[in-house]
């Protein structure tokens, strides 16, 4: 977190009244940028100043405030806060909105300031502070030796949840919720890890006072806002951890809100094993929110999920892209929903046109018990109310068990509809103290003002040409300014015709202005009625705020409803214009895709048709898919395909494919790509390690592993020997068999068939020709028999000569012998007795089986036998086949 201080030195005698009264603030509110509220202006002093014309561009000067030394000064106008305000978050800095907290007027002295808000990176709740269609959460961390208690806040919306995790996925945690703030005891030692750190150098982290965390402290903070007697009727009985991080947070938040928080309705535990767990590189290497480029804003599953009609529907959707569910039922339950809306098209049609007409209740409501919504808001909320009846009449039909629970929450609105469509102007202005806001008929009294505002106003418009019949002057005009109020103005070519009653006021270059005891008495009565009408205005739409404040747990429930259907709609929608097909959730290991699409890449490739493909992890049969084939010809789209389609099913969407077995999957684990992160010391295949480390030491039988090119960043052979024994380990290791796609350009990989019943060779199909490769996109069975490399380095451009000296050097490798004895050796162990350097060598299998492979031409019509599907040969191709490899034979001898 970024500080601000002030330091000053003269003696608090030598201090003007204003500079003391800054200081005062000033102290309770350390660690802020105080923005001091100075009539029209919003003033900053000391290094706050210099602060605020770093980042802000502002003026810096200076001004003497007693004693000897200058005040450094900067400012801005009050009405450019949300702008000047915003900036200052988004660089880092907390911000302490100290406002005039007594009318100038009937001040005696100094006016009366105080901070009515800081604002920072969490607890921002404004549209101009944060996104419409995300959440801005705020995090509270507690730790214990080996639980944290983590407590989640979005104050725009009330969510309040909470949940205790093992202290070792508290990394997996943040980077899946992407907080904008975490806050921690300033004695309870949270170690935030260094790469969450890296990671959210955006992430504001505030220390809070320890004695908040203690039990019995969050305890009470809890029960006394929820008015309970125990945490355990909120069902956080054994959350010790959790109970300390969550009453904390409300603590914190109260005090930096300055406000009793009452839109935060309840407070709900979660168990995070109710989700499938997505490590952070998962999150990243699948873009799941966002692009690994910045500027490809439509790469992210979630730009192709979005279909949704209100921003309330946006923000859950990527909650749930998230968190995929692990529960078969609720699973099921959120796909019968998307089943129901994709078949019956009027009732999807409909209720797309009806949830564009909501607003976002959410944060509408929240605005309310907030104080600061206008009239307008409450417009809004009285419209989106009248569209629920119609919403109803649309899904009452429906046999999904769900749409009636959705339903049952939408109902009740129409009182409270009515009280504000009756009390409101139609059009009224921003501003709640200006007047223009009530209806006539609301309030008996606000009439009487009101008519005798107007009477006056007719009274004065009138007396312009009264005035000109009584004194034959045609040019005379009656007008008003703020400085001198009402006015008779006469140009001086009348000076002459001007009535004794007249009393002079200005004297202007071409004439005169002059008032009358009558319209001076006029004028106090229109005046002051115009500020008793503003003022009884505004009380009668206080006190209508304040009743719709009463109903805000419901409309936060009736929200949430409205936010779940908008998503269902949304999948339903994708699933119909893009031929998604329901997944069958099951909860055993088998994955079985048929004809299965990348959601992402098909709907971004003009050039050429997306090519679908299958995939089968089969128990006991397939947990390990090898994949080969050259650069370009579609590997990782492949691989992050089925990553996909299988998060989609378990946030209960339906999947691009034609048909989807899912097995649930319990941690999604992804190894792609080359990156470092070299402010840490830590280069490309350190990190690539780090990540492969990752997923052995904590895959289960039941993840799904996708890893691209593991090995690459080192040597050949030390890459190579790691991609085998990770291989080997995933199949070997009890309780660590996750499924598997593994895609490698090390061929020595694809004998591993040969000895590990679960491991599969499948290939990008290609075709070659001219000395050119046509990439077919096409997974078939088998392995691929080279890298293409060469090809693919003439398709980039690399300088002809270039091209021609590879194919030379290629050639020389290919003839030269691996080992001394022409053995290939990856499967060998070594005896408990052997030592490491021993060059003798031993069988490459382990069963018994002798075979001797005298020479990479032997290797290769070994690996070419391996490959034959026997049953798809005709005779003619056999024959073929059979010719060819005695002519290797021959050549050998």
């Amino acid at each position: 977190m970024k500080k601000s201080t002030t330091s000053y030195s003269a003696p608090s005698n030598d201090l003007t009244p204003l500079m003391r009264q800054y200081l005062e603030i000033k102290e309770r509110n350390p660690d802020t940028i105080l923005l001091y509220r100075m009539g029209d202006f919003y003033e900053l002093f000391f290094e706050d100043a210099k602060i605020a014309a770093n980042v802000l561009g502002l003026t810096l000067t200076s001004r003497n405030h007693g004693g000897a030394q200058s005040t450094p000064l900067a400012g801005f106008p009050y009405h450019a806060l949300d702008r000047y305000a915003n900036r200052l978050v988004r660089a880092g800095y907390k911000i302490a909105v100290c406002e005039q907290t007594e009318d100038p007027k009937a001040a005696k002295g100094i006016v009366k300031r105080d901070v009515v808000e800081v604002i920072t990176a969490g607890t921002a709740t404004e549209d101009n502070f944060i996104e419409e269609r995300a959440n801005n959460y705020i995090l509270s961390l507690f730790s214990s030796e080996q639980k944290t208690g983590v407590a989640i806040c979005d104050l725009s919306t009330g969510l309040y949840e909470v949940e205790e995790i093992d202290t070792g996925e508290l990394e997996y945690e943040i980077v899946r919720i992407d907080p904008s703030e975490l806050l921690l005891s300033d004695a309870n030692d949270v170690s935030i890890p260094q790469c969450v750190a890296q990671s959210y150098k955006r992430c504001l982290i505030s220390k809070f006072d320890s004695w908040k965390f203690s039990f019995e402290s969050a305890n009470e903070a809890i029960c006394s806002h929820f008015n309970i007697a125990s945490v355990q009727a909120m069902g956080l009985e054994g959350f010790n951890e959790g109970v300390c991080a969550a009453g904390a947070l409300l603590s914190y938040l109260k005090e930096q809100k300055k406000s009793d928080l009452k839109h935060i309705s309840s407070l709900k535990p979660r168990a995070l094993s109710q989700y499938a767990e997505l490590d952070p590189s998962t999150i990243r290497n699948l873009e799941l929110l966002k692009p690994m480029q910045t500027d490809d804003k439509d790469t992210t599953l979630v730009s192709v999920l979005d279909r949704t009609g209100t921003a309330m529907g946006a923000r859950l959707l990527r909650t749930w892209i998230t968190h995929p569910l692990q529960d078969l039922n609720a699973i099921n339950g959120r796909l019968d929903c998307v089943e129901w809306l994709k078949n019956d098209i009027y009732v999807r049609s409909e209720t797309e046109l009806l949830l564009k007409r909501i607003c976002d209740l959410e944060r509408l409501i929240s605005r309310v018990m907030f104080e600061r919504a206008n009239a307008r808001d409450l417009l809004s909320l009285a419209q989106s109310f009248d569209v629920l009846p119609s919403l109803i009449k649309v899904l009452e039909q429906s046999p999904v068990e769900q749409m009636a629970l959705i339903c049952s929450k939408l109902h009740g609105f129409a009182t409270i509809s009515k009280l504000i469509s009756s009390t409101i102007e139609e059009n009224p202005p921003l501003s709640v103290k200006e007047g223009g806001i009530i209806k006539k008929g609301i309030n008996e009294q606000l009439d009487e003002i009101r008519d005798a505002s107007l009477n006056g106003k007719q009274w004065i418009a009138s007396l312009q040409e009264t005035e000109r019949q009584r004194t034959k002057i045609s040019s005379l005009k009656v007008g008003y300014n703020k400085v001198f109020g009402y006015y008779i103005e006469v140009s001086k070519a009348n000076k002459e015709l001007v009535p004794d009653n007249y009393i002079r006021k200005q004297t202007l270059v071409n004439g005169e202005r002059f008032i009358t005891p009558e319209l001076k008495d006029m004028e106090a009565k229109v005046l002051g009625a115009q500020e008793k009408l503003n003022a009884l205005e505004f009380e009668v739409f206080t006190s209508l705020r304040k009743e719709v404040s009463t109903h805000c747990e419901r409309i936060q429930k009736a929200a949430s409803a409205l936010a779940t259907l908008d998503v269902y709609v949304s999948l339903a929608r994708i699933a119909a214009d893009y031929a998604y097909t329901r997944p069958v959730i099951t909860n055993d290991c088998d994955i079985i895709i048929k004809e299965g699409r990348h959601p992402v890449v098909e709907r971004m490739n003009d050039s050429e048709q997306f090519v679908p493909n299958d995939t089968e992890i089969i128990s006991g049969e397939s947990q390990l898919l090898l994949i080969t084939g050259p650069n370009m010809a579609g590997k990782s789209t492949y691989l992050r395909q089925n990553a996909l389609i299988t998060i989609m099913a378990q946030l209960g969407s339906f999947v691009p494919a034609q048909h989807a077995q899912i097995g649930v999957v319990d941690k999604f684990f992804t190894r792609v790509g080359a990156s470092d992160r070299l402010a840490r010391g830590q280069s490309t295949f350190l990190v690539e390690m780090i990540e492969v480390a990752n997923i052995l030491n904590n895959t289960t039988n039941r993840s799904l592993i996708i890893l691209d090119e593991v090995g690459r960043g080192t040597s050949t052979f030390d890459g190579i020997s790691i991609a085998w024994a990770v291989a080997e380990f995933l199949h070997e290791t009890d309780s660590r068999r996750g499924r598997t796609l593994f895609a490698t350009h090390y061929h020595e990989l694809t004998e591993m068939p040969l000895l590990y019943s679960r491991i599969k060779n499948l290939h990008i199909r290609v075709k070659e020709w001219n000395d050119k490769i046509i990439f077919l996109r096409k997974i078939e069975n088998g392995s691929c028999d080279h890298s293409y490399g060469i090809q693919v380095a003439r398709l980039a451009g690399v300088p002809q000569v270039v091209i021609n000296r590879a194919r030379e050097i290629l050639t020389n490798l290919e003839n030269m012998e691996l080992t001394p004895d022409h053995k290939p050796i990856l499967a060998r162990k070594r005896t408990k007795d052997e030592p490491e350097n021993s060059s003798e060598q031993t069988d490459l299998f382990d069963d018994g089986v002798q075979l001797n492979l005298m020479d990479t031409h032997t290797a290769e019509i070994m690996a070419t036998l391996h490959s034959l599907d026997i049953n798809g040969l005709t005779p003619l191709d056999a024959l073929n086949i059979l010719s060819e490899l005695k002519a290797k034979s021959n050549s050998e001898v």
